[in-house]
């Protein structure tokens, strides 16, 4: 039999979820960065630069940004740090030249490089990176279990890994209205802003499908992590995990 996986709410062939996946970002990935801001209010560049302070990082740092998008979490590292390497990658080739053109656009192209990749078959050697980044795009992996071993591999000795992601409210109440939010506005606003109710829909149930808090720190110390801690953002809306 075909082995499964889910897509939001549906079930898929598991072979076919990186296609699925794939039509979505293309679909988004022009006006990716215009729902980023509506969805969170704005609050998502807030919870990267938080991200960053987490990050352990100095100059000279090798830095690796897995699902990039639009780069968001490189550029913030550029602006911060003048000698970083910084290594930018995206399976989903509209989003990495979204990235790519920003990166351009916006002056933080000298240390950047680019690389249309899956974080589940990194094309890097082993041991290289001193932190690898991944922001919003766990959730979308097809085996995110492969993808975090895939990022233990190709860090150094005592380097970090950092997931920033949606994960599980901590209070009743607030989840309700998170859920509300979130299957009644956030598809809404796709329709409106972009005309892609479906696409909204689709990550609004894959947030719902990604594991809690305590069960995603129990899959990275699985993948062979040292030492694991969260940071709840926003009532447990947003999670961030630092691995060691």
């Amino acid at each position: 039999m075909t082995e499964k996986t889910h897509f939001g709410f549906k079930e898929v062939d598991a072979d076919k979820k990186s296609e699925h996946v794939g039509e979505v970002f293309h679909s988004v990935a022009e006006e990716y960065d215009l729902m980023n801001d509506a969805m969170s209010f704005g609050m998502h560049r807030l919870w990267k630069k938080i991200l960053i302070e987490l990050s352990e990082l100095s100059e000279g740092s090798v830095v690796l940004d897995v699902a990039s998008g639009t780069a968001d979490i490189p550029k913030l590292i550029n602006k911060k740090f003048k000698s970083i390497s910084m290594h930018v990658t995206d399976i989903n080739e509209s989003m990495l030249t979204k990235g790519r053109d920003r990166a351009i656009n916006e002056n933080f192209f000298h240390n950047c490089s680019f690389a249309l990749a899956s974080g589940e078959s990194l094309p890097y050697q082993d041991k290289i990176f001193d932190l690898v980044t991944v922001g919003f795009g766990l959730r979308n992996f097809t085996d995110k279990m492969k993808g975090l071993k895939e990022m233990k591999r190709v860090l150094k000795p005592n380097g970090v890994l950092l997931v920033l992601e949606f994960s599980k409210p901590t209070n009743s109440l607030f989840s309700k209205v998170y859920d509300w939010y979130s299957f009644n506005i956030i598809p809404k606003l796709g329709s409106l802003l972009v005309d892609d109710a479906q696409s909204y829909q689709y990550l609004a149930e894959s947030i719902r499908m990604h594991p809690d808090q305590e069960a995603l720190k129990g899959m990275i110390l699985d993948s062979g992590f040292a030492e694991c801690k969260f940071y709840n953002l926003v009532n447990g809306v947003v999670a961030i995990h630092q691995a060691k």
